[in-house]
């Protein structure tokens, strides 16, 4: 009687992590590794021991010295007695701020630039072509300095603004003055203030926060909550019914009457920019440099968002707008409901690449005097204390961490619009 049985396992020899095609493809992985992280290493020792051979070993004590340098443009209060570390944050926070307008301003205009594109009247649609090879084929740095010779020689001086004989004068009701040193809009007010909060206490990272301010950012965030649990209500009760309920006013009213009356409560009002002397006082002082650099990025970067959008459009099956169209719907209301929908999930995979580049960008700061983090820490903080290696590392890993930051946030909207299969 025969009796078949399994053939012996081949025990693992040495070799077969060479020979053996189930481990060469990791042996290879792992010996690379290893590799890179010894390149990796021995460049960072002979780097060190470079610079203590120079009598400059890496450290970062020099961020608490004091910074010695003004910055024109900022959100917290600082002096040039301040230390390094605080204008670096004052940089970061005005990277922050041409970030997020420009993200904002460049995605409004690229999305309508690029349905206008697609419209069927012929001169609005070549008028929106010319605009689009036009900024896409100049270097921005070019447009940034373009509108900043704008603002600076095309603008009226505030001494235009004075006396009968003005050649000037204030816009929206003698309330925002557009000036060749920058622009002066109205600033919010309290006559009722609740104080300030100063938070990480007196460090150099310090930075106060109004009691006003962030009473109205919960009162606007909570009516905000309220109307979308209204809307989703209105949702619920259209799968239900096929009808769907007019919240819209119910919607509007939870947001702005708690909001106008806490705001009346605190005695908000604006502050009107005045002249006096050679130049406007009170309000607030937008520079020309924030102006020139926040057009020309979103001027710029809405150009290549346009294109996006556009095939985005074309990517959605010509029946679908037919379809829309067979029910009733009015052009514009199928390509709000109907196309750019399901559009969105062309676009917002390239839109993030677009956003990181603006932000990236957003370092051609120093070309027009806006002092962002690259101008600041990158740039006079680095002259100043001969810290280069220490200043680029932390440069980079701001701009990293902001990128990623923008990366994650993109990529949660995105898996949240994707289609999902059931």
């Amino acid at each position: 009687m025969t009796t078949l049985t399994d053939p012996p396992k081949e025990s693992f020899r040495l070799s077969m992590l060479i020979y053996d095609t189930r481990y060469r493809s990791m042996t290879i992985q792992v010996v690379a590794m290893f590799g890179f992280m010894l390149l990796a290493a021995w460049l960072i020792n002979n780097t060190i021991t470079n610079l203590n051979a120079l009598g400059k070993p890496v450290e970062f004590g020099f961020l608490g010295e004091p910074a010695s340098y003004d910055i024109n443009q900022r959100l917290l209060d600082y002096t040039s007695r301040d230390t390094h570390l605080r204008a670096s944050l004052l940089g970061l926070l005005n990277t922050l701020v041409v970030a997020a307008l420009g993200c904002i301003t460049a995605t409004i205009l690229g999305v309508l630039i690029g349905v206008l594109r697609l419209s069927n009247n012929w001169i609005v649609a070549r008028i929106m072509t010319v605009y689009i090879e036009m900024f896409r084929n100049v270097p921005v740095l070019l447009w940034i300095v373009l509108v900043m010779a704008f603002l600076i020689e095309g603008l009226p001086a505030p001494r235009e603004f004075r006396g009968d004989d003005a050649t000037a004068s204030m816009i929206l009701n003698e309330t925002v003055a557009i000036t060749n040193r920058g622009v002066y809009v109205p600033e919010f007010l309290f006559s009722r203030p609740l104080g300030d909060i100063s938070l990480l206490g007196t460090s150099s990272l310090r930075f106060d926060v109004s009691l006003e301010l962030i009473v109205l950012v919960l009162v606007f965030a909570a009516g905000l909550y309220v109307s979308g649990r209204i809307g989703r209500y209105a949702d619920r009760t259209q799968e239900q019914t096929g009808e769907r309920p007019v919240v819209w006013y119910w919607r509007l009213a939870v947001v702005v009457i708690p909001f106008a009356i806490v705001s009346w409560m605190l005695g908000l009002h604006l502050g009107y920019p005045a002249l006096k002397g050679f130049n406007f006082q009170g309000g607030t002082h937008l520079r020309n440099s924030l102006i020139a650099l926040w057009l020309a990025l979103s001027l710029y970067t809405a150009a290549f968002i346009a294109e996006i959008v556009r095939a985005g459009i074309l990517a959605i099956s010509k029946g679908q707008t037919e379809a829309a169209g067979a029910l009733g719907l009015r052009p514009n209301r199928i390509m709000s409901l109907v196309v750019l929908p399901q559009a969105l999930r062309v676009i917002i995979p390239p839109l993030i690449s677009n956003y990181l580049n603006l932000t990236k960008n957003s370092s051609l700061a120093i070309a027009v005097g806006y002092m962002d983090i690259t101008g600041t820490l990158g740039g006079i903080t680095m002259n100043q204390t001969g810290r280069e290696l220490e200043s680029i590392l932390l440069l980079m890993a701001v701009y990293l961490t902001i990128s990623l930051s923008i990366s994650v946030v993109m990529n949660w909207y995105n898996n949240k619009v994707k289609l999902v299969e059931r």
